[in-house]
Parts: C-alpha cells; structure tokens; sequence
C-alpha cells in the first residue's frame, strides 16, 4: 500500500533529520573538545562510594568558586596526592615532589646541601636530632642529641607524618640560610638557630683497631656504597690481624635494604637473613652463602638503631653468629619501596613486613641485646661520637664480650 506526504509533512520530516543530524555532530564535537581539554580521574565503582566522590568535587568547587583568591587547580591536585599517601596514616608511606624527591635521592647517596644532622622520628612523631655531623652547620650552631625539631622558618612541623618533607624544608641551595627551632627537653625550652646550608659530604663510616688487635667498625648509616667501604676496611684490618670484630650500629637509623643485606652475607653462615611478606601473604627470602667471616663477633645497639640496623642485628642474633650488647632497639620492622613518577617526583610506599630468620616481625617492639648495658647517665642524651672513650660503658663492655670468646 503506497501512501502520499504533503508538502508540509515532508518539510517537518526534513526538518527533523536536519536537527537530529545538527545534535548528533554537535555531540560528537563536543565529546572530542573535552577529551582534548578535560583531564579524567576514574575511580572504581565497586570501591568509591559515589557519595565521597560527589562529595570531592563539591570541595574542588567551593575552592574555586568561593575561596578569596584565585585558586591554582595544579596545586590543589597536589595536595590531593599527599593527601593520598598521608591517608595511609603510615608514617614511612610518603609522596615527595621533585624538589623533596631530589633530596631524599642526595641523602641515600651520602653527599647533600643541608645543615649536617642524623635524625630519626620519636614515639611521638617528632623529628628528634640523633647526631650533630662532626663540624657540620648544625654543630657550630649549638643543636644537640635529642633537640627535637618543632619549626623549620615559618612553619611548624610536628604535625608532619614524614620525616623526609621536614628534611626537604631544611635542605635548599648552598650558602642559603635556615631558621631551625627545636625543643631541647633535658632544659625543658625552645631555642632557635640560624643556620647557613652548606655541602655535606657524609662519612658513613669509621674503622679502627683497638687495644687487644680488636676491629671496630661503626656505621652511621647504610647508604648506597657502605657494604663496597665495610669489607675494604674489614678486609684491612684482617691484614693487620685483628682477633675479633665490633659493629657499632648505635644511633644509626638504617638506610639501604640491600647494602645491609650484604653486608649480613659477609657475616653469617649459609642461611637466611631476612625474609618479607606482602599483604598477599607471599615472602621473599634474602639468603647468605657458604662463605663468612670468621671472627668473634659483637654487634652495639641502642634504641636509635632502626630499620637496616635491626635487619643485621636481628640476622646475627638468630644465627647465633655474634652477641648483642647495650639495649633493646627502635623497632621498625616495615619495608619501603621508591617509585619513581614521569615528572621527577616519586612515592615511597611500605610494601611489606620483614622477618628476622626465625620468623619475628620486630616492629613495635624491635630486637633485645644479649647482654644489656645502659650508657651512663651524663652521656645518656649524648651521640655515640661525642662519648668519651674511657666514659663509653657500652664498647668497654663489648670488648669485654669478645674478649671472653677469643681467650
């Protein structure tokens, strides 16, 4: 059956199919403009409460909308990506911007443009000065073991959860100046120091022989090159003839996972030396070999001893490979991993757990010596450089240790 239009009903039909065609280009144009000019942030439907990302886009709205000045976007997603890491409320889970991350990479690598201090963050999370370098910015000044870092400039860092934003903040260009407060509890007042930043070349450690043909090694920290420095002076002293050795891992904080790693494979008989497990519950295994050293061994601790320091401790304690003397460590027994981002910046992120070779998690409670033994009192709050070797009650101890397992 055919069926006639009028004029008017085909012009309506024509009509039709023209704005119909119009929306649909409009649309397609549209959609292609804002792929190009609009930034997308997904998020999984099946974990996002629609409401908290509502929720966040009337935020970013308000901001831009009402705040009193103009509001810089970039700024606030960069907030947004600490906020990201801060929500973790892991204190060694951080996000470093390019300026933080280049610091942070200068730090492992033992040279930096900074003030000349070892820190570590307290049970409070305070950033609490462990050691003045020897001749640094930081020791002409005056600031001491145990000052406790409340302002850098002008700004107050106590509610800082990582220590590397505040260490980003001290550090800067050469020859610029740092105003530092901090809190020095043993006289219960503030003091403030202005600070001239200056290259520091970190000497992460320092051997000698004691009375008795006695090594002694004290590593200040495990940055990237220590184990390449510990077995060239290890290997010197043996030359020299060296009854037994002493590591002195007080007030280190620890530093790299694999230099400590290897440096424990120096040290131990075949076996493991730590083990990590992820949140999957899979472990890796970091083993030594057949070859040691074989040499009396007593390793010196405090509570300033932390992360690396406690994986060597640890390693060496359940091995039955050396004792452990002076008293019981920080305990941090989480793993961290660097990720590099495109533009420079980068996120450290605990990945894991790690385990002593007989299956302690030692975080929070961290590893006891052997044989404790309290520093005296007058030198309590001292760095372990600034003891006075015949005040050192500690090493008189360890050589008293192993002089009883070489005679």
């Amino acid at each position: 059956m055919s069926r006639n239009f009028s004029i008017r009903q085909v012009a309506a039909i024509v009509a039709v199919t023209v704005t119909v065609s119009v929306c649909s280009t409009i649309f397609v144009l549209y959609s292609a403009y804002t792929a190009v000019n609009r930034h997308v942030i997904s998020f999984d439907a099946e974990a996002v409460d629609l409401d908290n990302v509502v929720k966040f886009n009337q935020v970013r709205d308000i901001l831009k909308k009402d705040y009193y000045k103009s509001v810089d976007e970039n700024k606030l997603i960069e907030g947004a990506t600490y906020g990201l890491a801060e929500a973790l409320e892991d204190p060694y889970t951080v996000y470093f911007n390019k300026e933080q991350m280049q610091t942070f990479l200068e730090k492992s690598e033992g040279s930096y443009v900074g003030i000349g201090v070892t820190v570590n963050v307290d049970d409070k999370g305070l950033l609490t000065v462990i050691e003045p370098t020897e001749g640094s910015p930081a020791q002409m000044a005056g600031m001491k073991q145990g000052d406790k870092i409340v302002k850098v400039d002008d700004t107050d860092v106590t509610a800082f959860s990582d220590e590397n934003m505040i260490i980003s903040m001290i550090k800067g260009k050469e020859d610029t100046k740092v105003s530092i407060t901090v809190y020095r509890p043993v006289e219960d007042r503030y003091l403030q120091f202005d600070i001239i930043r200056k290259r520091i070349k970190a000497s992460n450690i320092k051997s000698e022989i004691l009375e008795g043909n006695i090594g002694y090694t004290r590593l200040v920290m495990f940055d990237s090159e220590i184990a390449k420095y510990f077995m060239n002076d290890l290997n010197r002293m043996r030359k020299e003839g060296i009854k037994g050795l002493i590591i002195d891992l007080r007030d280190n904080p620890g530093g790299s996972y694999e230099q400590v790693v290897r440096i424990a494979d120096s040290l131990l008989p075949e076996g493991v030396i730590v083990y990590t497990e992820d949140r999957e519950g899979k472990k890796s295994y970091q083993k030594s070999g057949k070859s040691s050293v074989d040499l009396p061994l007593v390793l010196l601790i405090n509570a300033n001893s932390a992360s690396a320091s406690e994986i060597l401790a640890g390693a060496v304690k359940d091995h039955g490979a050396g004792k452990l003397v002076g008293t019981t460590t920080f305990g941090k027994g989480l793993v961290q991993e660097l990720k590099l981002l495109k533009d420079g910046s980068g996120l450290k992120v605990t990945i894991s757990r790690y385990f002593t070779p007989s299956g302690v998690c030692i975080n929070g409670t961290g590893i006891k010596p052997d044989i404790e033994v309290e520093a005296f009192d007058e030198y309590r709050n001292y760095p372990v450089s600034q003891i006075p070797r015949d005040r050192d009650f500690q090493l008189k101890s360890a050589i008293e240790v192993l002089q009883g397992e070489i005679y």
